[in-house]
C-alpha cells in the first residue's frame, strides 16, 4: 500500500509521476542511490534488473549501474550519500564488494566514509541554504564507533538520531524519509 499512498501524496504537490506499467519489473527505493551524477541501483530480493532499466529509461540524462546486493535487504542497507561526491559505507565484506562493484562501473571518483557498521552507513546528508551541509546519521548509543566517524566530519551539522525501534523492522533512515526539492510557496 506504500505505492498508493506515495502516488496520492505526490499528485496532491502536483508532481509528476512516472508509473511502471510492466508486472515483471520491481524496483525499491532502497535499491536507488542517486549521486547527483549518477544512479546505482542494487540487484536485490526487492529490485531486479528489469526495474533498473526502467529506471535508466525514464532518467536517461544520468548513467545507471547496477550492484548485486547480498546478505542485505537493500542497497542502502549499508551505504549511501553523506555529502556531496562523498559515499558512507559499512565495512561488511558484502559492503566493501558493492563499493568495488561501484567504483569500477562509474567513470567518476567519490571519496568514501567508512563506518564499522553497516546500518549506520546509512544516513541523510540534505544541502540547507542556511545551514550548509546537514547529516542526520545513527545515534552514538545505538552505533557508537560509528558515530566517531561521523564526528570528523567538521564541515556537516550533524544531527544524530535514534531508529533502535524502527530497525526491527527494516526501516532505516533512508527507508523513512522522502525528500522533496521544491521551492515553497509563500
Amino acid at each position: 500500500k506504500q505505492v498508493e499512498a506515495m502516488k496520492r501524496v505526490l499528485e496532491s504537490l502536483n508532481l509528476n509521476i512516472v508509473e511502471m506499467v510492466d508486472e515483471n519489473a520491481t524496483l525499491d527505493g532502497g535499491d536507488v542511490l542517486f549521486t547527483g551524477r549518477e544512479f546505482f541501483v542494487g540487484l536485490s530480493r526487492r529490485t531486479n534488473q528489469r526495474g533498473a532499466e526502467i529506471l535508466a529509461d525514464t532518467f536517461k540524462d544520468y548513467a545507471v549501474s547496477t550492484v548485486p546486493v547480498h546478505d542485505s535487504l537493500h542497497l542502502k542497507s549499508f551505504c549511501s550519500m553523506a555529502g556531496p561526491n562523498l559515499i558512507a559505507i559499512g565495512s561488511s565484506e558484502a559492503a566493501q564488494k558493492a563499493l568495488k562493484t561501484m567504483q569500477q562501473m562509474s567513470d567518476h571518483r567519490y571519496d568514501k566514509l567508512t563506518v564499522p557498521d553497516d546500518a549506520a552507513a546509512n544516513c541523510i546528508y540534505l544541502n540547507v541554504p542556511s545551514k550548509g551541509h546537514v547529516l542526520l546519521h545513527r545515534a552514538p548509543e545505538e552505533y557508537p564507533e560509528s558515530a566517531k566517524v561521523f564526528e570528523k566530519l567538521k564541515d556537516h551539522m550533524l544531527i544524530p538520531i535514534a531508529n533502535t525501534e524502527l530497525e526491527k523492522v527494516d526501516g532505516l533512515l533512508t527507508c523513512c524519509s522522502v525528500f522533496i526539492n521544491k521551492a515553497s510557496e509563500l
